[in-house]
Order: C-alpha cells, then sequence, then structure tokens
C-alpha cells in the first residue's frame, strides 16, 4: 500500500484537509483509499445488534452488509500491523490516506494552523517530510502552502 500519514494536532485541519485532497485525486483520475487511526480503544460496532452478537461469538472476519455499504470487522492483535492486513482491500488504490498514526509505516505530512496552538511537530520529529500550512513558520523543514490542494496533491504523489 502506498501510505501517506495526514498528522497533526488536535483541530489543526486532518480531517478537512483529506476531504480535499480526495476530492482533487479522484478528480484527476487517482483511486484514493482513506484510513482513519485511533489511538483509543473504544467499540465500533453497536453492543447488542447482530453483528457485535456474531463478533461476539467467535466469527472472524464478521461483516455487515447493506444496500449501499459493507462494514468488515476483523480482529486486531496488538502486534499485527493493521496495514498489512488492510492490504488487499486497497489494493487497487494509486494512494491510501491515513488520519493520524504518527507511528506508522508511511510517508508522514503535518497539517499545522498557528491559531490552533501547540508547536509544530515536525520541529521535533525527523519523519514528518513536510509541514503544510498557511501560517508562517521556520524553513528547517519543508513547508507546502495549504490554500493549493493542487499542488499538495501533486507533491504528496512523488512520496509513494
Amino acid at each position: 500500500m502506498k501510505l501517506i500519514h495526514i498528522v497533526g494536532r488536535k483541530n489543526h485541519g486532518k480531517t478537512t484537509l483529506i476531504v480535499e485532497l480526495v476530492r482533487e485525486l479522484t478528480r484527476q483520475g487517482i483511486a484514493v483509499g482513506t484510513i482513519k487511526h485511533s489511538s483509543h480503544a473504544h467499540e465500533l460496532d453497536a453492543p447488542g445488534k447482530d453483528s457485535y452478537r456474531h463478533r461476539q461469538a467467535g466469527a472472524s472476519p464478521a461483516a455487515i452488509v447493506t444496500e449501499q455499504l459493507i462494514g468488515l470487522y476483523l480482529p486486531r492483535r496488538a502486534e499485527a500491523d493493521p496495514y498489512a492486513l488492510l492490504a488487499p482491500l486497497f489494493a487497487h488504490c494509486g494512494i491510501v490516506l491515513v488520519e493520524g498514526d504518527l507511528d506508522g509505516r508511511g510517508a508522514k505530512v503535518e497539517v499545522w494552523r498557528k491559531s490552533a496552538g501547540g508547536e509544530c511537530l515536525a520541529s521535533a520529529r525527523r519523519d514528518i517530510r513536510c509541514v503544510v500550512t498557511d501560517d508562517p513558520l521556520d524553513p528547517h523543514f519543508p513547508v507546502l502552502p495549504r490554500s493549493d490542494v493542487r499542488a499538495l496533491s501533486r507533491h504528496l504523489l512523488t512520496l509513494v
């Protein structure tokens, strides 16, 4: 999988940027997949629902299929690489944008807004390839303008 992690502190615009990038990249004819990473442990299914009960009984994988969507539940051991498990489902994608997972494998691009507070993560981490912002920033690392999603999309394709 060709992973690009869109990282940054809370409320700096990761989700908004990913939505804009997906629109731009698909407009260019590129198949884009997305993964939302959460560092919190929480249930994704509704306790008591049929799919939840199937999983609790030991089904693995367990899926829910509707006319418009398929939800697939795969158990994950802490040491298992989730991206390896998901790779077959994203094989057709030219790029996969991951929201978060600062320690995951793949290139990392930080979204930073001065008004949202907090230091830029790239100032302390060497694995962040560039920072996306329209705010003035110390130029010790590559900075791309947040306002130019088309240029940013072209740059992301060079990172995979």
